[in-house]
Parts: C-alpha cells; sequence; structure tokens
C-alpha cells in the first residue's frame, strides 16, 4: 500500500479553528478554542479522583526497575500522598523540597504530597551528583534553591556527594538510611505520617497564584536556572494539553521521561488527574537501558505514546528489526507525541511506513512544543499530517511571530507561562517582551508560507546560531536537520561544529542498526573496510550539491565511537544531545576533524 495515500487512524483531535492577525509584519495566532474549565486546585482533583475509583491501579513499576509488576491503587497512592503532606505540615516546611531520584511510587507521592502543602517542590536530576568532580552544578542549585528538605528515595549511587555537600539545615529523607553519614528521616516515617483535617484545610487554602515548583533548565548555555511555576501555570498546562485529543490519558499510559522535566512531569499529571493507568518504565533512550524500554513495549501495548526524537530514532530501528514489537506497538496505537527537540523526517517516515504495513493506516506523529518556562508543551500538531512540524497553539495560548531573517522568532504568552526565574531579576526583564510574551529564542519558519494555519516548523535557535571564521553565519538547529535527513539510517546523531572555523563540520554517531541494515556488515567491518566512509561521502556530496552557499555546505564528518556522556552533560535525562557539551569534552575528535591532515576516524568531502 502506498503509505502518502494510506487511511489515518483516527484520533479524535482538537479541530483547527485558528485567530490569525498579521500587523507589521508580525503574527499573532491562537486557538478560537476556549481553555476548558478546569480546578486550578489539582490537589483537591486529585482527591476526587482517587474517592471516585480507589481499587483502580494508578502506578505500575516493575521491582527493582527490571523484576515483575508492582501495582499501587489510586487508593494507596493517596494515602502516601497525605504522608507526605501531614508530615510536611508537622515539621512547618514552608521552603523548597529537593527531590533527587527515579521515577516511583514514592517520588509521585512527594511530588503531589508537596502539591498540597505550603511547600514548594523542585525535582532535580540526579546526575547532578554523579558527576563527580567540585559537583559545581549541584553547589550552585543547592545555593540557589536553598532546600528545606532534600529527598532522595536511593542514596546508594549518591551518598558520597551528598555526604559532602553542605545541605544547611535541611532535612534529608531517604529510603536507605544506612548508606548515609548525616542524621536522616526515613522515608517509611514520611508515608506513613498519620493524616489529619490539616490536610484539607491546607489543600482548600491554595491559591492559583501560589509558586508550588521550581522546575530546573537543562543548564545547555549555563548554569541551571530555577523556573517558577505557579499552581495556575500547572493546572491550565495539564487541562490544554488534555483537548488536543479527546483520546486523552484516561487508558493505560507507558512512559520513561524523568519527572523532574517538565514534559514528564506533565504525563505524569495528566495521567493522574484523568484517572489512568501509569506504567513507569526503567528503560531509557541511552546505550543499555533502550532494551528494557523495548520489554515493556512488547508486555503493555497502548493508544497514546509519547517520546522524545532520538528515542523514536532507536525505536524505528527496534521496529524494522522485531515482528513481534511491530504487532504489539502498533496494535492499539492512536497518536505518538513527540518533543524536546527536532524529528527527522526520515524516521517519521519509517515508522509510517511500518505502521501501514502492520495496519494498512497511517498513524498521527505529531510534536508538542514547549520549554522549561511553558510549564510543559503549549503546541502540538492536531491536523493530519506526515510533515514534521512544531504545530498549532493550544487553547489558551497566544503565539507572536516576529521577523528575523527569513525566519521568525517565536514568542508565547497565556496562562501557562511562567512569572520568571528565581532570584534571578536581569534575566527575568530580558526574557519577556514589552508586551508580557516570553521570549522563546527558537526560530521558526511557517510550513506553507500562503496558509498559517498548517503550522509552523522548527528553524534553528538563535542560541546556537554561530559564525564561521569568513563571517558566514552558520543556523546549527537547520544544519543538524538536514544532515540527519541525509545521512539517516547510517548516523543516529550529530553535533554541529563549530565557532570561527574555516568550514561547516559535523562530529556523528553511526547507528550500529542502521548500518547493519544498509551495509550489510557491523559498524566495526564497515569502518575497517572504507564502506562507511563511502557511503557517508556519497551521501554528503549529493547534498552539498544542492546547497548554495558555505553555511550549510558539511566539508567534513568525524565520526564518534563513544555514545553521548550523560554524566558529562553531552546528554540530557530527556535524551537530547548538548551540542556545546560535545564540542568542549571531545577537543581531540574535534582537532581530529580539523587537522591537515584529518584524523583516520574523519570523512572528507570533495
Amino acid at each position: 500500500m502506498d503509505v502518502s495515500t494510506a487511511p489515518w487512524r483516527e484520533a479524535e483531535l482538537l479541530p483547527v479553528d485558528l485567530d490569525v492577525k498579521v500587523e507589521g509584519g508580525t503574527y499573532r495566532i491562537a486557538s478560537r478554542t476556549p481553555l476548558k474549565d478546569h480546578d486550578f486546585n489539582m490537589p483537591r482533583a486529585f482527591a476526587q479522583v482517587a474517592s471516585r475509583q480507589p481499587k483502580a491501579p494508578a502506578l505500575h513499576r516493575r521491582e527493582g526497575g527490571t523484576g515483575d509488576w508492582r501495582t499501587v491503587s489510586y487508593s494507596e497512592l493517596k494515602r502516601q500522598c497525605d504522608g507526605v503532606t501531614q508530615w510536611l505540615l508537622d515539621q512547618g516546611v514552608t521552603g523548597p523540597v529537593l527531590m533527587m531520584g527515579a521515577n516511583s511510587p514514592a517520588m509521585a507521592a512527594f511530588l503531589f504530597g508537596t502539591l498540597a502543602s505550603p511547600a514548594i517542590s523542585a525535582p532535580v536530576s540526579p546526575l547532578l551528583a554523579l558527576v563527580g568532580g567540585d559537583l559545581g552544578r549541584l553547589r550552585h542549585v543547592l545555593s540557589l534553591v536553598q532546600p528545606a528538605v532534600v529527598f532522595i528515595e536511593d542514596a546508594r549511587a549518591v551518598a558520597a556527594a551528598i555526604d559532602g555537600l553542605d545541605l544547611g539545615d535541611a532535612i534529608v529523607v531517604t529510603g536507605t538510611p544506612e548508606v548515609l553519614s548525616r542524621e536522616t528521616v526515613t522515608l517509611q516515617t514520611v508515608l506513613e505520617t498519620e493524616p489529619t483535617a490539616a490536610i484539607q484545610a491546607s489543600i482548600e487554602g491554595l491559591k492559583p497564584e501560589k509558586i508550588v515548583q521550581y522546575m530546573l533548565t537543562s543548564g545547555s548555555t549555563g548554569l541551571p536556572k530555577a523556573v517558577a511555576a505557579t499552581l495556575g501555570n500547572l493546572a491550565a498546562n495539564t487541562a490544554s494539553g488534555g483537548q488536543l485529543t479527546r483520546l486523552n490519558w484516561t487508558e493505560k499510559v507507558l512512559n520513561w521521561m524523568p519527572w523532574h522535566h517538565v514534559a514528564g512531569a506533565a504525563v505524569l499529571r495528566a495521567t493522574l488527574l484523568s484517572g489512568g493507568e501509569f506504567y513507569i518504565d526503567d528503560g531509557k533512550p541511552m546505550p543499555g537501558l533502550f532494551d528494557l524500554s523495548i520489554r515493556n513495549l512488547k508486555a503493555q501495548p497502548v493508544q497514546y505514546y509519547v517520546n522524545v526524537p532520538l528515542g523514536y530514532a532507536l525505536l524505528a530501528d527496534a521496529l524494522e528489526a522485531d515482528a513481534d514489537l511491530r504487532r504489539m506497538f502498533f496494535s492499539e496505537l492512536r497518536i505518538m507525541l513527540f518533543g524536546g527537540a527536532a524529528l527527522a523526517q526520515p524516521v517519521m517516515d519509517r515508522i509510517q511506513a511500518m505502521a501501514v504495513a502492520e495496519t494498512g493506516h497511517r498513524i498521527l506523529m505529531p510534536s508538542a512544543y514547549g520549554a522549561t518556562e511553558t510549564t510543559s508543551g503549549i503546541m502540538a500538531g492536531y491536523e493530519y499530517t506526515d510533515r514534521v512540524s512544531l504545530g498549532l497553539p493550544l487553547p489558551g495560548t497566544t503565539i507572536k511571530l516576529v521577523p528575523h531573517d527569513h525566519r521568525y522568532e517565536l514568542r508565547v504568552a497565556g496562562p501557562s507561562v511562567t512569572a520568571g526565574y528565581l532570584d534571578d531579576p536581569v534575566r527575568n526583564a530580558q526574557i519577556f517582551d514589552e508586551e508580557g510574551f516570553y521570549r522563546s529564542g527558537d526560530l521558526v519558519t511557517f510550513v506553507d508560507p500562503a496558509d498559517p494555519k498548517r503550522g509552523i516548523a522548527f528553524a534553528g535557535r538563535a542560541a546556537e546560531e554561530f559564525k564561521l571564521d569568513s563571517g558566514v553565519w552558520v543556523s546549527g538547529g537547520a544544519v543538524r536537520d538536514a544532515a540527519l535527513k541525509t545521512l539517516s539510517p547510517l548516523i543516529a546523531e550529530v553535533a554541529v561544529c563549530d565557532d570561527n572555523r574555516p568550514y561547516l563540520g559535523l562530529l556523528a554517531w553511526p547507528s550500529p542498526d542502521g548500518v547493519a541494515r544498509e551495509l550489510g556488515v557491523p559498524v566495526a567491518e564497515a569502518l575497517q573496510s572504507g564502506v562507511l566512509s563511502a557511503a557517508l561521502k556519497a551521501r554528503l556530496k549529493t547534498h552539498n550539491a544542492s546547497q548554495q552557499g558555505g553555511s550549510s555546505r558539511i566539508a567534513r564528518l568525524g565520526l564518534l565511537l563513544t555514545p553521548p556522556d550523560p554524566n558529562a552533560h553531552e546528554l540530557s535525562d530527556k535524551g537530547t544531545v548538548n551540542r556545546r557539551a560535545v564540542l568542549d569534552n571531545r577537543p581531540g575528535d574535534l582537532e581530529a576533524l580539523y587537522a591537515d591532515p584529518p584524523g583516520p576516524l574523519v570523512v572528507v568531502v570533495d
């Protein structure tokens, strides 16, 4: 069957009904569908769900991350949340609760339990304590947030760091007190705290403008910033996301994305406030961890699936190699959402081809665009299309597109947008324009300039633009997307190089599955025989022939044989590559790329 003409599997999408205004070349675009009525008081809404279906499963997680599934019901989870809330009330905690650890029922209890109290949740990546060195980023976060409580469910991997840090007067809560030398409160003590009427009084006293969470930015361009989110921000974002499709989150959800990142936290909130079942996936789109995700996908079909582009690239390889996985994955699937970065069009095309072969239907694969500063996704694709784009604004959000060379700078306003960063008045004055729109720093173009209602496409980040030594500007994001389109599936990911160089280069990671499938041999053999270099060179020559200047012609490509290192910030917890960290951490590879003669793993394009 021709993929391009195959029917779509119905996803019950929000109708496309936009208000588009243009003035002086600047566009303002918003959905005419109003943001649906919702209770800003999410702890109250969650209590109602738990009361309505106390025995229904809320969370599932494999024992030890890899064993049999263990289930926590809504009544059990609510009881644990109440234990956290009551303990915080008993301790008089009104400041931040720093939370470090994997996704788990206890982490969910702390996130929702803190939400019902006067305290403020501050979930952070455990990688901050695993990096080693002087732990400068974690010290910065502690100094910035100044937590009253530090919760670490399993401190075994970070004990040395935690024991060596000055936590001030913070109370440390952990499920592994035996590995820490400092005084702690056990997790069991907190979760089993007896609830009182004070919990309901605390919930009913909540206001939509109350700051309830500090979410840390990735720090890819500097030290992390703490984005302040109000209860109203979180509730509005959850409500607008629920309007994308009537399928929503009421069924089974399988997801790995960390809850200390806005996308993962949004999926958790949406599922639990909808009464759905959340299967915690302890796998990740990283070497050695993705096999667990595949095992979970083969065990649990879903209607609504969310992942990052790197996860989809790995999934495409796995689907092509495993007929049983294909049958299970597509059996109930109605929509595949992605976010966190731009998805390479060839990855979408490969997955759609398999969907059609397996089901006779294409399955909608839209983006969900957002930022830490917008609480999570505020745009998504809600028209049936095979074209990769950022989609359209969800109800409640207005986007402003300000001319920037041949592109537009994307700015955002709406109830999901933060009021600013913690203790950073200078930056807060910079991130909003004169009308209060958040300056995203992302650059976009129209999918169809003649019809803005077709949506917008990512066209780079202003912070990723750099100059060659000739003075020519390079759009790093656009070059990355074009390179992945050209080199897929031989190459899994690239980092664009580099400021003040004589020509454009790439550092690139080969895809073992893609190389084996396309060239018929393993990566090591393909390198030794030269067949991989020849294939990459041929593709890059074809790419360069269609380009008009040095800002997009790729002169060299250096192959990287060690994967991106999350402990060195080369790979975020959500699976996106930090270009700047890769270049800073691999000076030898970078110099080999530009050396004369070049290094042995460098492909030179004539």
